[in-house]
């Protein structure tokens, strides 16, 4: 997934925090994977910045004359970000300090903070209750970098949430899962177990309990299609809520209860399904949150096994192979490409210890006709071949709308794929930044991606210009796909053909 925006940007630094905390806390950390690790942290620190405004605060594409303003929950997960980064690299004090003193200029008398900025992702808003939702999640934020609840404005935060959970409590129209999710992870960090308990006992409630697993889901989430092949992971406002149930469990001191670890366990059964083979989840947020309550799950957990443990797969023919899991290599990703699927296959483990086994298949598949949530329309200018400037150079144009089940999408990419032997030219996608629905432009391996706000059901039209690279005869179809980058099940494609594809002259 593309990572061009300061929110994104988070995905690459903050999960390092919780790697080098987790590794530490266990006594594995070795000084290659500290390197590496460091490394990554000075690296999305120099990034992040570039999001800085003047006055401390981040938002989403940066300090741009006339867009974005300042983003109140992105400045508070940066300022807690390059808090906890602190011990690890150097952190410029006057970049949290600026940062703290924006977010204490948003409170309200009431210790709620304002909103300042969208929310990319708009499964996260609960409704009315947007206002708690947001104080909840920066209460969070000051709380994890540390600050005493004693602070005046982690004080009048927590007088904020307070006021918000006894109110839902007394019945005035409930409260949305996510915002009870985050309410009991942040009286938990602030050491208000009661509260907690109290939060978590309503939680247990609406949760929704497949055999062993455990996991939060919302209202009014749309379909997806369940094939043979092809389990379709949680929507990250999900996978992002369930984390915070389960670090809400984790937080107590002096250690979880094994009451806790218990109710802990079946939701780390119901999250690992979710990841990815490259060890994320579907979006950004999801994959920071999910791996901060994962590795911390592993610190309450982690033993050193007595005894390695032996992993056998072996197939119903002639294939089999052996891995050792073991205190020295318990860190290393095993694989083993198995040679035959589909086919039956049996795992079997041996000896003591802990073992996380994933199985990924890839597989590629044309594009289907069928009804998606975004309509898609691509056209090429000149259409035909008519034109000898068509050999070389044409315009492809989008018009792109939403249809689905909101009013509008979260933040989408249009991704465009180039046709053989052709190239974007630069200066024609820069120029898409001047649409008010364009936040950000990349090329990147032969693809366009197009950063749109949000989409409606109102058309975007949006075109550039492509020119020839190298010849190439009998040009294929190129795909263009627009997503949703929060609900990446919500998708289109369409496919567009280069006006001379089939003709001679253009080898």
């Amino acid at each position: 997934m593309p990572y061009g925006c300061g929110e994104q940007n988070t995905v690459l630094f903050a999960p390092n925090i919780y790697v080098l905390d987790y590794l530490n806390e266990t006594q594995q950390l070795t000084q290659e994977i500290k390197t590496k690790a460091i490394a990554y942290l000075n690296t999305g620190y120099q990034r992040q910045l570039n999001y800085k405004h003047r006055d401390g605060s981040y938002s989403t594409f940066g300090d741009k004359p006339g867009r974005n303003h300042a983003n109140t929950w992105l400045t508070a997960f940066v300022l807690k970000s390059f808090a906890q980064a602190r011990k690890y690299i150097f952190i410029d004090e006057v970049h949290i300090t600026q940062a703290l003193l924006w977010l204490s200029q948003q409170q309200k008398d009431n210790g709620c903070f304002r909103s300042s900025g969208s929310l990319l992702n708009n499964a996260m808003k609960g409704g009315v209750e947007d206002e708690v939702t947001l104080s909840a999640y920066i209460t969070i934020a000051l709380l994890e970098m540390s600050l005493p609840v004693t602070h005046p404005v982690v004080r009048n935060a927590l007088f904020c949430l307070d006021t918000a959970w006894k109110s839902a409590r007394g019945g005035a129209g409930g409260s949305h899962v996510y915002t009870k999710a985050l309410l009991a992870y942040a009286f938990a960090l602030a050491g208000n177990q009661d509260t907690k308990k109290e939060i978590l006992k309503s939680l247990d409630e609406e949760a929704v309990k497949e055999e062993d697993p455990v996991h939060w889901t919302r209202p009014q989430k749309p379909s997806v299609s369940v094939a043979l092949w092809y389990q379709p992971q949680a929507p990250s406002a999900e996978v992002e809520m369930t984390a915070y149930v389960l670090l809400a469990y984790l937080t107590t001191e002096p250690a979880p209860t094994q009451e806790d670890l218990t109710a802990a366990m079946l939701i780390v059964k119901w999250l690992t399904k979710q990841q990815n083979s490259h060890g994320g989840f579907s979006s950004t947020q999801d994959t920071v949150v999910a791996l901060h309550a994962l590795s911390k799950y592993g610190s309450a957990t982690f033993t050193r096994a007595k005894k390695a443990a032996q992993v056998t797969i072996h197939s119903s023919g002639t294939f089999s192979t052996k891995f050792q899991v073991n205190n020295n290599n318990q860190l290393l990703l095993q694989r083993v490409t198995l040679p035959t699927v589909p086919g039956d296959y049996t795992v079997k483990v041996t000896g003591g210890g802990c073992v996380y086994l994933q199985t990924s298949l890839k597989y590629s598949v044309l594009p289907r006709e069928e009804e998606f949530p975004f309509t898609v329309v691509v056209q090429t200018l000149p259409g035909t071949c008519e034109d000898p400037k068509a050999h070389t150079s044409f315009q492809i144009s989008l018009n792109i709308s939403y249809t689905g089940s909101r009013s509008e999408s979260n933040m989408a990419i249009a991704d465009v794929k180039m046709v053989s032997g052709f190239i974007p030219l630069k200066p024609t996608v820069k120029m898409l930044e001047r649409s008010v629905h364009v936040s950000r432009t990349e090329v990147s391996n032969n693809h366009v991606l197009i950063y749109l706000d949000k989409v409606s059901n109102q058309t975007v039209n949006l075109s550039f210009t492509v020119q020839q690279d190298i010849p190439i005869r009998d040009l294929k179809p190129a795909v263009v796909k627009v997503y949703d980058y929060y609900e990446k099940d919500e998708f289109a494609v369409a496919k567009y053909s280069a006006p001379c594809s089939t003709d001679y002259g253009n080898a």
